[in-house]
Formats: structure tokens, sequence, C-alpha cells
């Protein structure tokens, strides 16, 4: 008799381990999929993909645990993104985080359903992004990141670091969505301040280097490079290429002046991203992007690369370094 309740024991535990995996496996199913969208590639973005990441663990979630998140890196490759985009959408996934603006763009244009939380730094309504900054009124919401805004301002801060510069060189890639507004702003600032600008495009290494090449022909005393994943990728190319040729040059992004550019002035993308996480963790939750508005990012940094300063021979003003954000010696 003992041996027979002995065996129904033991073939108990054995059922009940032979459904933990059908349990767990369906509670795994269960786990909320974010999908992720960036038109550059992952090298130049580990601090903001660890904020995106801190934005998410401040909602309440944790990848692994209880999201999942499918990565899709376009690496500048930006006819890539409509086909990513069809692939998250047939994979499911409950919510799309586009993190630049050509993500977004390609998001909202594969769908009107899926949940879409952008960073971007264009303005989204004239994207068609939204209908409104306060009332979204679709399936997308996120941040604005103000790219074209602080255009004058960077030029002005390089005007005031090389205060002899007379001609300014302005490298832009015209495949990129921001450079429209780049281009628009950046003439009027320079007018105003009294400097001529040369404008020229490039999408490639080859065309980086060609387009150097025509700024030392030109004689340009400085540069402004545009803001765009191309050039962030690009990040170590240009800034060698600025430093071998001796042109103090300005970035849109930090991530330049840390790896040996002069400075850069824009948006804090970090805190940018890290928004990013915590909108999609409310939706996630159940909140709809209609009703969240965007969130105008207010962060702003300058971060100067105090070494190469020196070796570009120039002196930075003590106004200028009374509101760096970070002096990299």
């Amino acid at each position: 008799m003992a041996s027979h309740i002995g065996r129904r024991k033991f073939l108990a535990t054995l059922g009940g381990a032979a459904a933990w995996p059908l349990a767990a496996r369906a509670q795994q199913a269960a786990v909320p999929v974010i999908g992720f969208l960036y038109g550059a590639s992952p090298d130049p973005v580990a601090r903001r993909l660890r904020a995106f990441r801190q934005g998410l663990k401040d909602s309440g979630y944790v990848e692994g645990e209880n999201v999942a998140i499918e990565y899709r890196w376009a690496e500048s490759q930006f006819d890539r993104l409509p086909e990513m985009v069809a692939d998250l959408i047939r994979r499911q996934v409950t919510v799309i985080a586009a993190l630049n603006t050509v993500a977004a763009v390609a998001a909202k244009a594969a769908s009107t359903t899926i949940p879409i939380v952008f960073s971007s730094g264009e303005d989204p309504v004239r994207l068609g992004l939204v209908a409104s900054l306060a009332r979204p009124g679709g399936n997308a919401t996120g941040i604005n990141n103000f790219i074209g805004e602080v255009t004058a301002k960077r030029l002005g801060l390089l005007h005031e670091l090389v205060p002899t510069a007379n001609r300014v060189g302005v490298l832009v890639n015209p495949a990129d969505v921001l450079t429209e507004t780049a281009l628009r702003d950046v003439q009027p600032a320079a007018r105003a301040i009294g400097l001529q600008i040369q404008v020229v495009n490039a999408s490639t290494s080859g065309e980086i280097d060609a387009a150097f090449a025509a700024f030392v022909r030109e004689q340009v005393d400085a540069l402004f490079i545009g803001p765009g994943g191309v050039f962030s990728n690009r990040r170590v190319h240009i800034a060698n290429q600025a430093m071998r040729h001796g042109i103090p040059a300005t970035y849109s992004q930090r991530e330049f002046p840390e790896i040996g550019g002069l400075m850069s002035y824009g948006t804090n993308l970090t805190d940018s991203w890290r928004q990013v996480g915590i909108y999609a963790g409310r939706v996630l939750k159940g909140a709809k992007p209609a009703d969240l508005p965007v969130v105008q990012s207010t962060k702003l940094e300058l971060v100067i690369n105090a070494q190469t300063a020196r070796l570009l021979g120039l002196t930075i003003p003590p106004g200028v370094l009374a509101i760096a954000d970070e002096v990299i010696e």
C-alpha cells in the first residue's frame, strides 16, 4: 500500500515538473515586448542606452525580468528602417521606442495603431508625428530635443572660442531629416555675428575626406558639424580630420569631445533617452500616447575638451568656462 502511495506521489511530482516549463513559457509569453529602433549604430550611444533602461526601471520595468526588448540598429542605412519596423510589427511588439528622428518617421509611416514613443530633434508637429505638443492625438508621443533651436547658440559659442574666425565651414548630411532645419538656422545666425559660411555635403567616409580637403582649400577658420547619426558613427574620423588640419570644430553631441573633438553644445540626449524609457513604461502600464504630452527637453549641455583647445592654441574664455557643464582635461 505504502509503495502505491509513494508511486502516486512520484508521478504527481513528475507531472508537476513536466507542467512547469509550460507554465514558465506561458508566463514568459505574457511579458510585454518593446521594439527598439535607432537609425545609427549602438557603439556611440552606450551611455544613452543605459539611461533608456534606467527610465524603464523608474517606471517599474527591468529588461529580462518583466519586459523584453527587440533591438534594431540601422547603422545609418536609413533605407533599412521600413523593413525593420515591419519586422517589429510582425513580432507584435507592445510599443515601439524610436530613438532618433529618422526612426520616428519610419515607425509612424508604418503604423497608426501600435504605440510609438520617440526622441526627435525636429519639430514633431511639422514632421506629422503628432497633432500638437500638448495633445498628440494619435499613436505617438515622446521627447522634442530642440536640436535646430540651439544652432545659433552653438555657433556663437564657437565664435567666442575662436574670436578671430571669419569663415566657418558647415558639414551636413543631405540625407538626414535634421539638415534642412540646421541650414535654415545656421545662415541667419552666421550673418548676425558677421561670419561667412561654406556648406559642404557628405554622407560617406570618402565624402567626409573630400569635404575636409575643400575646407582646407577654402581656408576656413572653424567648423560647424551638422547633427545626425552618420556623423556620430564617424565621430573619430571627423574629430581626427579636424585635428589633423588644425581646424577648431563644434559638434551637437558630447560623444565628440569625449574622443578628442573640441566642443559640443546641444540637448542632453542621455536625459532624453531616459525620458523615452519612462514614457515607454507608462504606455506598458496602459497610458495612451494620445494623452501623453510631448516633453520639451530643457536640459542642454556644453562640453569642452580642454586638451584639444590647448593643442589648437586656443584659450577658453572665462565666461565660456563658467557655463560649461563639463571640461575634459
